[in-house]
């Protein structure tokens, strides 16, 4: 056996797994910023007064500008045209201005008593720093699904994306455990948003870090005139076309935005569910479901490794859409109450959680070219926005409208209470449509021969 020749920085085990390292803090840090107010939901309920449909609201704001004025497309768009470390540090900036925003609309009380856009003018303003938080952790995503591609393209690709959505979950699980308990010890539903804030500017400032290590990748790559030829094919503002013409990217981007909206507008509600249906006291009440990210920290990793050594891409989305239906149907039977179940549907849940993305985003680079994959990425991102701003704000208004059951005091603040059984079976619903989706993936692999049941790792 001859001397193996580091061609590009790439190839080096050490490097790449560095570079996915520092980018998956920064994302680490972003999803604790999306998750940080899902277990305070009780608490803005008795401390400022904020009714379900105002939560729903605030909570669905994270998609208005991706959605509505095409920010995430236009992110993506500026990804493939400029570049990862360009398109990264302008993510964490907005990122950090969003918070910041959010931040102060939760801490003062300068807008107490005033009204803005037809809602409290706090729950307004603090809605619009999400919103522009959505922008920057959306496009931060994108830009790190890129990267890992960059790095890991025909190597460990689904292990790398495994690892980084591992990170990025451990930052979900800690939002949920931590965030009520760090209110209560501190005094306030602000202060685990200014946690979020420092933890935010850690974040950018990690991703700085990592553009001096892209630098030396470009550098490596251009050394190397065959693997430089394709990166420097420039991406057309046309190839949206042809990436919205692909029905396998279509069939990825429905399943994406329906296993999703089963999922994270789930947790936004989860801690409330425990308080309402299995008498968690609210304090602890993100105990339970911060149990699913820090599950899937270990088996998206592992389910991905399955993905690159042994394949079954379309099969893993299907096994864990199947997975999700069950949770969600056990949760909306009303008489399954106990919090053991709970902890049980759960990690059930947790094991589906894993499975789709460890397939689902590994499959993306196999249909679309790699100068199109920022806009791709963004694309979907887009489509998946549709559901992370309309699903939370369906599910508060169908709790106010269907769901109270009556009223009880807490610390002599008198608070709704809920039954649940609507929103899990609308859950279950987004299941059942994505399981479809998985079908007919499967089927368009088949017709189209993606690969998309073949392993990652080019032997």
């Amino acid at each position: 056996m001859g001397e193996k020749i580091t061609q590009t920085l790439r190839d080096s085990k050490t490097a790449r797994w560095v570079a996915l390292l520092i980018v998956a803090f920064t994302m680490l840090t972003g999803y604790f910023l999306a998750d940080v107010m899902a277990p305070l939901k009780p608490l803005l309920e008795k401390e400022m007064g904020w009714s379900s449909s105002e939560y729903g609201f605030f909570t669905s704001a994270y998609g208005w500008f991706n959605v509505f004025l095409f920010m995430l497309i236009i992110g993506g768009i500026i990804l493939d045209k400029m570049g990862v470390r360009f398109t990264g540090v302008m993510a964490g900036i907005i990122m950090v201005v969003g918070v910041s925003l959010k931040y102060w609309a939760i801490s003062t009380h300068q807008l107490d008593g005033m009204m803005l856009f037809g809602w409290k003018a706090q729950v307004s303003v603090a809605a619009l720093g999400f919103a522009i938080f959505g922008v920057g952790i959306e496009i931060a995503g994108i830009t790190v699904s890129k990267v890992i591609v960059k790095w890991f393209k025909g190597k460990e690709m689904a292990l790398a994306m495994g690892l980084e959505m591992a990170m990025a979950r451990i930052g979900t699980g800690l939002a949920l455990m931590a965030s009520a308990p760090i209110a209560e010890a501190f005094g306030g539903v602000s202060k685990p948003v200014l946690f979020g804030l420092l933890l935010s500017i850690i974040g950018l400032l990690s991703f700085v870090v990592y553009t001096f290590q892209d630098k030396k990748l470009d550098a490596s790559i251009a050394k190397n005139k065959s693997e430089n030829d394709e990166e420097e094919e420039v991406f057309k503002v046309k190839d949206i076309f042809n990436i919205i013409g692909n029905k396998g990217w279509w069939y990825i981007a429905l399943l994406c935005v329906l296993f999703y909206s089963a999922v994270f507008p789930f947790l936004k509600y989860a801690s409330d569910l425990m308080v309402n249906k299995f008498g968690v006291d609210s304090e602890w009440a993100g105990i339970i479901p911060g149990l699913l990210p820090f599950g899937t920290i270990i088996l998206t990793p592992f389910f991905g490794n399955l993905y690159d050594r042994k394949g079954k891409g379309a099969t893993i989305m299907i096994i864990g859409s199947i997975l999700i239906i069950f949770v969600h149907a056990m949760f909306s039977i009303p008489f399954l109450n106990h919090w053991m179940i709970a902890i049980v549907l759960t990690i059930i849940l947790g094991i589906g959680f894993s499975l789709v993305p460890s397939a689902m985003w590994p499959s993306v680079p196999k249909i679309i070219p790699e100068r199109q994959l920022g806009t791709a990425y963004s694309l979907i991102f887009w489509v998946q926005n549709w559901g992370l701003m309309g699903v939370p704000f369906l599910i508060g208004k169908v709790l106010d409208a269907y769901c109270v059951t009556g009223e009880k005091l807490v610390d002599g603040v008198a608070v709704k209470t809920y039954d649940y059984t609507l929103p899990m079976m609308i859950f279950t619903g987004f299941g059942i449509l994505a399981l479809g989706l998985a079908f007919l993936l499967k089927r368009e692999d088949k017709l189209k021969g993606y690969g998309l049941e073949l392993p990652n790792i080019a032997e």
